[in-house]
């Protein structure tokens, strides 16, 4: 099919990078977590954090990386869940949906940024190199508001160079990254190996209930006890499931095979693919490694305000909690202690605990160069966060209207996120605890709407059969695993379903605000013609002396009458051509108009028949507009409205028809600022 002008836009192309590159970019983000998942699974989960990590793990290789395998394969723009879903619906329904998923997906992808340059800093004001001293935890706090602020700055004019250098930089920081925390761990593991009592003694306060576990949801400590409470309080652990929606969201930026079909990048879905079970497979086995070096070789006082009864330690404050949200550099810096057959810190005769470094090399002057490359993927794991969010927003908002234009542009958007991330900073005092409320449900709620996407999908491409054939069991499942992850969290944590409310609520009221005000732009985005008979009479048409157009809704009167009773109320003379128009409408909640029109004849008249548009008053204005760009500008005649100016207001705003002749004219007017080539608006017959 041909367009004769006004071409939508093609989508902006982004540079694309061998597919582990790429990964690189979303594993800034996935891998960071490292730096603070440790201490928060600890806790959240007490000593069966190793446990819980276990079964994080296990729904996270048998769950989240065949529903994101599936995703990738079905949007493969990087929409990811949002777009699947926003496939399937359709109508102001279907877009109040996609808000509402934004919603969680500015919740996650925000937090994301402020969170991790809050551990960053923990990280940078707690190092021994640290030039400001850190008294208590009001300067602590204190200080980490202005450092987490100047990170989230630079994170944002780093973007401002393109995507090509935040690709090359991720490259190198998560490479360096996932080399120390491979010898931290590593060392760890080989340790608890040479050292086997200290696993024999985290088995043996597992086995007692000695927990430090508050509010354990079931009673006894028996094996079967311990699994099930596993079970129950891995939700508590979703941080560590971060990575996969922005895996997704970053395919853009993943180079396919030089002969990918556009509609179908095949060579960009399979390394998409790779990328994300190669990130899932490297985060697990630093999941489990690390939760277990941390529950067995650190103490649970530098951990936790829980004692092993589960009661609340009083007077306990931040800074006597030496490895919070900071284990694995804790433990890079050789401060976990010597421990005795007890658990006990062995203490030398000055009475301070004994340190036993993992590694011979393990302390101040390892541990500041592992500080400093967790503070880089901290605070570079906004920069994953920023690209999902600079190719989710101006697919949506400004497609549907529900944004400016400019919202498009990278630059002015770095500006408005960066500005909304300092906000957030300052809100929470870059809190990471206070945080990880909002962002697993962010994190959870994309990955269930996700699931939902994908037994839709596959349920509507089985066609014909049985049902319960047509139903992919397997998804179903983990859907609900992943509905009990979600609901379960936001019990916990109620916190983070009022902050992603926040976000939502405020996309949506700003959404139909922009919605309003640009309702009356033309939103013309070109015809699409039907066939080569369309494209020659549409150039026929256009290049007449004088064409008179008048719209017609087939099925109330027939050509005949309509055109008699016209040519007598509007004193058409026999010798001038009518041309009829027929808009059919499609989605009225649609913003770009893009419809296909046929031109046909019918009776000896000529009609030309618009469908899949958005807007009737849009796609008349559109079509005289397009001809009077090479003839004279038509009239286009209309008759008299019964419909108040309320209800015809919003019939325009809501289902695209309404007081059709006063919003061609308005459309018209703000289009085409030559009054000489604006098209006749006639309105006459009885009132």
């Amino acid at each position: 099919m041909n367009e004769p002008s006004g071409s939508a836009r093609e989508p902006g192309k982004h540079h694309q990078s061998f597919w582990l590159w790429v990964m690189c970019l979303t594993g800034v983000d996935y891998f960071s977590t490292l730096g603070y998942q440790p201490s928060i699974a600890y806790d959240s989960a007490g000593l069966l954090a190793p446990l819980a990590t276990v079964v994080l793990v296990l729904v996270t290789l048998f769950g989240a990386l065949p529903i994101y395998a599936h995703v990738a394969g079905r949007s493969h723009e990087g929409q990811g869940s949002i777009g699947m879903l926003a496939n399937l619906v359709s109508g102001w329904g279907g877009k109040i949906l996609v808000l509402v998923l934004l919603g969680f997906a500015a919740t996650d992808f925000v937090i994301t940024k402020t969170l991790s340059a809050a551990d960053a800093a923990v990280h940078l004001i707690t190092n021994p190199h640290w030039p400001l001293p850190v008294t208590d935890d009001a300067e602590k706090t204190h200080q980490a508001v202005y450092v987490t602020s100047l990170l989230l700055v630079l994170l944002g004019a780093s973007f401002m160079r393109g995507f090509r250098e935040v690709i090359g930089l991720a490259v190198v920081i998560v490479g360096v990254y996932l080399v120390l925390s491979a010898v931290v761990v590593g060392a760890g593991v080989v340790y608890l190996v040479d050292h086997p009592q200290y696993f024999d003694l985290f088995l043996r306060r597992v086995g007692t209930g000695e927990w430090h576990l508050k509010d354990a949801p079931l009673s006894g400590t028996g094996l079967p006890t311990v699994i099930a409470i596993s079970l129950l309080i891995f939700p508590k652990l979703a941080l560590g499931l971060s990575g996969f929606e922005t895996g997704v969201a970053v395919m853009p930026l993943v180079r396919g095979d030089p002969g990918d079909d556009r509609a179908d990048p095949r060579g960009r879905i399979r390394n998409t693919r790779k990328l994300l079970i190669t990130a899932a497979a490297i985060m697990s086995v630093f999941l489990i490694g690390s939760a277990v070096v941390v529950a067995c070789l650190i103490p649970p006082e530098h951990l936790s305000r829980v004692d092993a009864a589960g009661a609340d330690r009083p007077g306990v404050t931040d800074t006597d909690l030496k490895a919070k949200d900071r284990a694995l550099a804790y433990l890079a810096h050789g401060e976990n202690p010597r421990l005795d057959e007890g658990g006990l810190a062995v203490r030398g005769p000055d009475g301070q605990p004994v340190r036993a470094p993992l590694l011979p090399f393990f302390g101040e002057s390892f541990g500041t160069i592992y500080d400093i490359s967790t503070v880089v993927i901290l605070w570079f794991a906004g920069a994953s966060a920023m690209a999902g969010l600079l190719n989710l927003v101006p697919q949506y908002l400004p497609r549907y209207g529900m944004a400016p234009e400019w919202a498009r542009a990278t630059r002015p958007l770095v500006v408005l996120l960066t500005v909304i991330n300092l906000v957030v900073t300052l809100i929470f005092r870059a809190s990471v605890e206070a945080q990880g409320a909002a962002y697993a449900t962010g994190v959870l709620v994309l990955i269930t709407s996700g699931c939902v996407a994908s037994v839709i999908d596959v349920w509507q491409r089985r066609a014909g059969g049985r049902w319960y054939a047509r139903v992919p069991w397997g998804f179903v499942l983990i859907s609900l695993v992943f509905a009990y992850t979600t609901v379960a969290n936001v019990i916990e944590k109620p916190d983070g379903i009022k902050i992603a409310a926040f976000f939502i609520v405020t996309i949506i009221i700003t959404s139909l605000v922009s919605r309003v005000a640009r309702s009356r732009e033309l939103r013309f985005a070109g015809f699409k013609l039907a066939d080569p008979e369309s494209r020659f009479m549409w150039d026929t048409i256009r290049h007449l002396e004088l064409t008179v157009l008048v719209p017609h809704r087939p099925g109330r009167r027939s050509l005949a009458n309509k055109e008699a009773q016209i040519r007598h109320e509007h004193r058409i003379p026999r010798d001038l051509m009518i041309v009829f128009v027929q808009v059919e409408l499609a989605d009225a909640s649609e913003f770009v108009n893009e419809p296909v029109l046929k031109i046909e004849e019918e009776e000896g008249r000529y009609i030309m028949k618009i469908s899949g548009a958005a807007s009737i008053a849009h796609t008349l204005a559109a079509v005289s507009l397009e001809m009077a760009k090479v003839g004279r500008p038509p009239e286009i005649h209309f008759g008299w409205t019964d419909e108040t100016p309320w209800t015809g207001t919003l019939g325009f705003l809501l289902f695209g028809e309404g007081n059709v002749p006063w919003m061609v004219r308005d459309l018209i007017r703000r289009a085409e600022a030559n009054e000489a080539k604006r098209p006749l608006i006639i309105i006459a017959g009885t009132a």
